[in-house]
């Protein structure tokens, strides 16, 4: 008996969704919004309206409802809505959601932080349920997001409104190891959240992959997809899908790019742009605020904005994933009293998403790169935006600032502009970034330059990440586009250098820097510097230049003196808050090998002193007459056996040239299966600083100079590859061979 009651279930569960979705479809239908128009104009509905059918042949208003409920939506997605707290629609969901609806293409802009995940949840889970898509039925709809964390949140969001429905979904991102799993099952889903890059490798590597039914297209975040290259891959998935389909693109900021790809894979859509008028282009609720800080006091802001800030949860955004590493690791070990999270995009998916979890729970830190900039919603809100690093349009700052103040909360941001980075301020404000310029409290500025020194000199780890962090911010100094804000060339390299803690400043190749000549005069030097762009005289006071030799080792293993510490008491140490770091003084200066200068020629003596031509020896002497005539035979047949004994030496250099790389090949493979694939991608970044004199760089050994015995005394000649025992064998083969 339980059996035809079951299936009298299902057959009445059938009806009652054939009759729902009759009903939506009769009910969207008789109230289309008009093509062009923006339903968040009409005025909203009466409180205590009636809802849905009102008689026979007439349905309620849906264009300009501001309730979830007033919408012609099922009761799967309603009771989904209900459950997570969702009641009233923001802008740009009044705006989308009844164009939506009605299966038109959307061109969406808004502001970060305005509700326009649900604006694309809420009709791909319609569209479906009209459609009475089922597991058999293969892949319904895709959802294109540019980062990992902000597809794992839109899953969620999808999960959460989409419980109530029998739809599949998955999430499809890099970074995890599941790749064979995914291939098994990627054909059963319904749903799709993902990365361009793991969409496209599912597309040209799993078999039988079928997306040719596709009913909803998804790009979220579309500016900041083609921001970080994905336009190829981009173009290559658009490519691949049915062009009957309904597409919805959204994105915080509209670019030229944005606007070719909607012209590319949108047809005839409805642009919206809710906040197009607004008075400001950011959150109205959000406070922000610039001040100037320089390049060598920009660690001791930071310090001490978090010291004064321990009751909050900060966000401070950084330029590189090194320097991310070296502040976080580099005030971790001086505790601020508050807990510090990193978040880069270098990290390994689970971690990444622990740590994103982990912050959205409590007060804490998080310093990170970009990667956290779009589209993430943080669970309570973000107190303090801190952008330590100038970002590098509006656009990005827009982004990150929208991190906090998100929906009906409030934020405060704060951005850090060198003196030569003002001009981005002008560009705020005329963006209708209503930023407020403000200066810093010195009275409260902790320094933390000298705690730096004195951690570099315990970790010799930390001294390689400094190092690292000052290379990969000046190089991304360096390729910035915009030069009216971004000029490598107008930074104070040396004094940043020493505000990181490390002793000596390293060499930074990519700027190309050459000091081409130096006049000296009783006050100043002139020096000119060539570089890939433009040649500059600068005058420098001669008190900074560095004159002179010094040894390596030394400066090395004494650059804190206790002279320079703030105790005035002779025989003291300070302790680590007042240790300061000493004049910095340059390495040793490497002597360059003199290819024209001239050759030396070869003198032989007898017992009695007297010099004789090369190859004496080898001679045979004529009677009553002092000169030699050389045995062409003997010659030839020492040559002969010079030759061959280079020719074995070179074979054996060979074999021990071969055995090293195979050698380093094992190496990088065990670091890579050890995870420690970041260090190697280090190695172009670092290929111009000075590990040589730091001598901290691993796995490398430094390069041994002979002084040779020139006049000039600026010769040096590298070791040779041989070993001494080698070289001393040779010169004994050598004059043997000449006594013979």
């Amino acid at each position: 008996m339980k059996k035809p009651k079951s299936k009298n279930l299902r057959k009445q569960n059938r009806l009652s969704e054939v009759e729902e979705i009759q009903l939506l479809t009769s009910w969207i239908q008789s109230g289309k919004p008009d093509s062009g128009s923006n339903p968040m104009s009409l005025p909203p509905l009466p409180p205590n309206s009636p809802v849905g059918r009102i008689d026979d042949a007439s349905f309620s208003r849906y264009a300009g409802a501001t309730r979830f409920d007033q919408l012609p939506i099922s009761k799967n997605t309603r009771d989904g809505l209900r459950k997570a707290g969702y009641v009233e629609m923001t802008d740009i969901q009044r705006a989308s959601l009844p164009h939506a609806l009605c299966e038109r293409d959307i061109l969406g802009a808004a502001k970060t932080g305005s509700g326009k995940t649900l604006a694309f949840v809420i009709p791909v889970l319609e569209k479906l349920y009209k459609e009475r898509w089922g597991p058999e039925d293969g892949v319904g709809s895709i959802i294109i997001s540019p980062t990992r964390e902000l597809a794992g949140q839109l899953f969620d969001v999808f999960k959460s409104v989409g419980k109530h429905h029998n739809f599949s979904a998955g999430l499809l991102i890099g970074g995890r190891k599941d790749v064979n799993a995914e291939k098994e099952r990627v054909n059963e889903l319904n749903v799709l959240v993902c990365t361009p890059g793991r969409l496209l490798q599912h597309m040209d590597e799993t078999p039988n992959f079928e997306c040719s039914q596709l009913q909803v297209l998804v790009l979220d975040e579309a500016d900041r997809i083609l921001d970080v290259g994905f336009k190829k891959a981009l173009n290559a998935i658009v490519s691949q899908l049915p062009k009957s389909r309904q597409t919805l693109l959204f994105s915080a900021t509209q670019t030229k790019s944005v606007q070719d790809l909607a012209r590319l894979s949108l047809k005839d859509p409805e642009y919206l742009s809710v906040h197009e008028e607004s008075v400001t282009a950011t959150p109205n609720r959000l406070q922000q605020t610039a001040m100037v800080v320089p390049l060598d006091e920009k660690l001791d802001m930071l310090w001490s904005f978090i010291k004064a800030h321990l009751n909050s949860k900060i966000l401070v955004f950084l330029s590189s994933c090194k320097q991310v590493k070296f502040v976080f690791e580099a005030f971790k070990k001086l505790r601020p009293g508050i807990p510090l999270k990193c978040l880069h995009g270098r990290m390994k998916q689970e971690r990444r998403m622990g740590i994103y979890s982990q912050f959205c729970e409590k007060r804490s830190v998080l310093f990170s790169t970009d990667v956290a900039s779009r589209g993430l919603d943080f669970n309570k809100a973000v107190d303090w935006v801190v952008q330590a690093d100038c970002p590098e349009d509006v656009a990005t700052y827009i982004h990150r600032v929208g991190r906090t103040a998100r929906y009906h909360s409030g934020g405060r941001s704060v951005l850090f502009l060198l003196p030569s980075e003002m001009k981005m301020l002008e560009k705020l404000q005329a963006a209708k970034v209503p930023i407020q310029f403000i200066k810093a409290n010195r009275k409260r500025v902790q320094p933390v330059s000298g705690l730096l020194s004195a951690l570099l000199v315990k970790y010799p780890d930390l001294q390689y990440s400094a190092q690292r962090a000052f290379v990969t911010y000046l190089r991304s100094i360096h390729i910035q586009k915009d030069k009216e804000i971004f000029d490598a060339m107008k930074l104070p390299i040396d004094e940043f250098s020493a505000s990181l803690g490390l002793p000596m400043t390293p060499k930074i190749r990519f700027l190309k820097q050459k000091i081409k000549s130096t006049k000296v005069s009783e006050n100043s030097a002139v020096v000119e510097i060539e570089n890939s762009d433009k040649e500059n005289l600068l005058e420098i006071p001669k008190e900074k230049l560095d004159i002179g030799h010094i040894d390596v080792e030394e400066v090395n293993k004494d650059f804190l003196l206790t002279k320079d510490t703030p105790n005035k008491e002779e025989g003291k140490t300070s302790e680590i808050g007042d240790v300061r770091p000493t004049t910095r003084i340059s390495k040793k200066k490497k002597l360059k090998i003199n290819v024209h200068r001239p050759t030396g020629t070869r003198v032989v003596f007898d017992e009695e002193g007297n010099a004789l031509p090369p190859l004496a020896r080898m001679a045979e002497a004529q009677s009553g007459n002092d000169a030699f005539l050389i045995d062409q035979g003997k010659k030839n047949e020492y040559y002969n056996k010079m030759r061959e004994e280079l020719k074995q030496v070179d074979k054996e250099d060979k074999l021990l040239e071969r055995q090293r790389l195979r050698e380093k090949r094992i190496k990088e493979k065990m670091k890579l299966k050890r995870g420690h694939s970041e260090d190697e991608a280090d190695e172009e970044e670092l290929s111009g600083s000075d590990e040589e004199a730091t001598g901290i760089r691993p796995h490398k050994k430094s390069k041994i100079y002979y002084d040779s015995d020139s006049d000039d005394g600026e010769i040096k000649e590298k070791k040779d590859s041989m070993s001494l025992e080698e070289q001393e064998a040779l010169a004994l083969k050598l004059l043997n061979s000449m006594h013979s």
